[in-house]
């Protein structure tokens, strides 16, 4: 198959890059929520040395961005990395 975009990240892979651009189709925040805690799960399993990583949610997002053509919000996308991070005991200050 043939792609006219090269891979932003080969660790992550071209299926979460083309995974991305379709959730930033999606309309709502409340409609790609569930489909960027899939994403953000996709990259720290690319990424396990961001998961120390002092601005880990900024990190993401930014890839998220990338992955997305900048068409998926950072800061939306570092929310979603935070709440997950909160919701396994990890706190940010």
């Amino acid at each position: 198959m043939y792609y006219t975009s090269k891979i932003i990240d080969r660790q992550v892979g071209r299926n979460a890059q083309l995974f991305a651009q379709s959730v930033a189709d999606l309309s709502t925040p409340e409609e790609r929520y569930p489909y960027l805690r899939i994403l953000v799960s996709i990259i720290e399993q690319a990424h396990p040395e961001w998961n120390q990583a002092p601005q880990k949610d900024k990190q993401i997002a930014f890839l998220i961005g990338q992955l997305s053509l900048h068409n998926i919000d950072q800061e939306e996308a570092a929310t979603v990395v935070r709440v997950r991070d909160e919701e396994r005991g990890y706190f940010y200050d």
